[in-house]
């Protein structure tokens, strides 16, 4: 598999799941694995061996009842052994090597199918994290954490499942109801036809069985992602659970989010129960009618009590194993299940692709131009039922289900935007809350692409440059810092990942971050803790800078950089953040004024447009919208006479 699968699916200009929704989730699986056609055929292979050899015994018990009964006239003396001593060592010559052929095949196939469906399962899981990598900010947005790591998960690992022992159990019945059918009709014909009586009903009911199971495992699947994200939701606030003291009101949530899925799981298992039983009453008439029907002729000599004896054993043989249908239907259903989700979420085109034309870092000066830019937000109304499907989608369409959000847009953020950024330059985004300050740092890292007007990188449009590129030369430092668990080391050299432990360490003496690293209990090598929760907003802040100066990027973004650190913490990252735009682009985006007062040029924007710009003392002497924000944050508003 490649992580191109789902998206090699699609046709041009129309949505993959939309052809996902008129192919059967069998046949979209058996796409997928095509690349191990080859494992796939050799797995087969051995499990349709050792079920012909499964079915040996039956005959060499017939063999024996033969050589007991007719003796020289027996079934081995063919074989040209008519002494019927000699004809029982070969017997148990045979009966030897069946049981050792058997044994082979068993451990073949078993090592075949779980093999395939470990590497089918690793490259699924791996092609889906790839793709939805690709996928723009929207979709995430969109969509609950727990949902997604059920499908990547859960779903997932359902599908191993079936590979592990379903596949095998269908090839095996299949091959059960071929072997036995035709020997019973070379056997006897008058009496075979009894035996394979029930057969028709039995297909018949699997494959009713199939269609209505198929609803309430695609429900049981949509439940285990709420429940996942319930889980996942706790299990990220529960700092604000435990200062709330909402534990028992959590506990209630889930305790509702957990019945639901026994609910359904409860509905699947009451249908998937009665498989059996039923099949099982069917099967004894033809059981029953074989036993007496055939017993019949061996007692009126027109039928050989060998071939009886293998009849009577193959017919047990021939039908028991069907009401094990039950359960592995119960197994293919719900991966078929889990299936047609996770091809869903391969089949997701990007609504942000990359261009084709290169950017070399060494290259690009930084200037950045917004031109008449507009953009809008789409709207997330309702969550849907499956929380790997985005909430509120609309109703699909006869061409598939359109884009999350698609004709439902918040109003603008940004309305017709001017500002430039100039290259070498230090320029800053200023203005209230709701502006759309951020929404200008979302564009330029293209998270979303403009809904109008332009945005150009040293005049590229950013549409048509390489997404790598386009990313990898712009640095960003911002308010909401994430650190992986792992090492300050490690954090930092997220950066640039082939860094030595001697520029680590120089990039942290530069964000002012190396003396308080020093101070941890393994220094360099002290686990921060999953999302840094060992360490102060202020020690992630450094380490965030730290990270932005060893990528070294010709364009620099700071977002709300220091708005949530104490004065102190703040002076000292306002020092590092000076030393790291000497020389290069840098676009800073802030609340507080205080902290872009000596930048080159301020743009000021409200409700989407720049409506000042200038230096800070021009725009304090302008007495407009900037110098209004400048006395309230100063407090000069607070103390004015009214």
């Amino acid at each position: 598999m490649s992580a191109a699968t789902g998206r090699d699916r699609a046709e041009p200009g129309r949505p993959p799941s939309a052809a996902g929704e008129r192919t059967s989730p069998l046949r979209r699986l058996l796409h997928a694995v095509r690349p191990h056609r080859a494992r796939v055929r050799a797995a087969a292979a051995w499990s349709v061996s050792n079920k012909v050899l499964d079915l040996a015994p039956p005959l060499l018990i017939g063999a024996s009842v033969s050589i007991v009964v007719d003796r020289e006239d027996s079934w081995i003396a063919p074989l040209g052994v008519t002494d019927p001593g000699g004809q029982l060592l070969v017997l148990g010559g045979l009966t030897l090597v069946v049981w050792i052929l058997e044994s082979v095949t068993e451990y073949l196939l078993k090592i075949s199918w779980r093999n395939l469906a470990q590497t089918v399962q690793h490259e699924l899981r791996l092609d889906a994290w790839r793709h939805v990598q690709d996928l723009e900010m929207a979709w995430f947005e969109d969509r609950s954490t727990g949902g997604l790591m059920s499908v990547l998960n859960d779903d997932v690992n359902q599908l191993e499942r079936f590979l592990d022992n379903g596949a095998n159990e269908l090839l095996q019945v299949t091959t059960t109801v071929l072997v036995i059918g035709g020997l019973f009709f070379a056997l006897e014909p008058s009496v075979a036809w009894m035996g394979c009586l029930p057969m028709p009903f039995i297909l018949w009911g699997s494959v009713r069985y199939q269609r209505l199971l198929a609803p309430r495992y695609a429900a049981v699947r949509r439940e285990v992602g709420m429940l996942n994200h319930q889980l996942a939701n706790d299990l990220g606030g529960i700092a604000t659970i435990k200062s709330f003291t909402a534990e028992a009101h959590e506990a209630e949530r889930l305790e509702r989010t957990s019945d639901d899925y026994r609910a359904a799981n409860a509905r699947a298992i009451r249908l998937s129960s009665a498989f059996s039983p039923l099949i099982r009453m069917i099967i004894v008439a033809g059981f029953t009618a074989m036993l007496v029907a055939g017993g019949y002729r061996v007692l009126d000599g027109r039928l050989d009590v060998g071939a009886y004896t293998v009849m009577v054993f193959l017919v047990q043989r021939l039908l028991w194993p069907l009401t094990r249908l039950g359960e592995t239907f119960d197994l293919y259903q719900r991966a078929m299940a889990s299936t047609t989700r996770i091809l869903d979420l391969l089949a997701t085109p990007p609504a942000v692709t990359s261009g084709p034309v290169r950017l070399d870092p060494a290259d690009v000066r930084g200037e950045v131009v917004f031109d008449d830019v507009r953009f809008a937000y789409a709207a997330g109304a309702t969550r849907d039922a499956d929380p790997a499907a985005a909430p509120g989608d609309p109703a699909p369409t006869p061409d598939g289900p359109p884009r999350p959000g698609a004709g439902r847009l918040l109003p603008p953020t940004l309305r017709g935007l001017d500002l430039a950024v100039e290259a070498g330059r230090t320029t800053a985004v200023v203005g209230a809350t709701g502006a759309g300050k951020t929404t200008v740092i979302k564009l330029l890292l293209r998270f979303y692409d403009v809904t109008g007007g332009r945005i150009l990188l040293d005049g590229n449009d950013l549409r048509e440059l390489d997404l790598h590129d386009l990313r990898s030369v712009i640095g960003l430092v911002s308010q909401d810092v994430f650190l992986f668990h792992g090492s300050v080391a490690e954090n930092i050299a997220y950066g640039r990942r082939d860094a030595t432990r001697a520029e680590v360490v120089e990039a942290a003496r530069t964000a002012e971050a190396h003396a308080f690293i020093e101070t941890l209990p393994d220094g360099y090598d002290t686990i921060v803790g999953e999302r840094g929760q060992k360490l102060s907003g202020g020690q992630r802040q450094r380490i965030s800078i730290a990270r932005a100066v060893l990528k070294d990027p010709p364009l620099l973004v700071l977002d709300e950089a220091t708005s949530s650190v104490d004065n102190e913490t703040e002076a000292a990252i306002q020092r590092s953040l000076a030393r790291l735009a000497v020389g290069r682009t840098t676009l800073v985006i802030a609340h507080r004024l205080s902290t872009v007062r000596h930048a080159d040029r301020i743009q000021v924007l409200d409700a989407g447009r720049v409506v000042e710009a200038g230096t800070h003392e021009e725009l304090v002497a302008a007495d407009g919208l900037y110098a209004s924000l400048w006395r309230v944050q100063t407090g000069e508003a607070a103390t004015a006479t009214p």
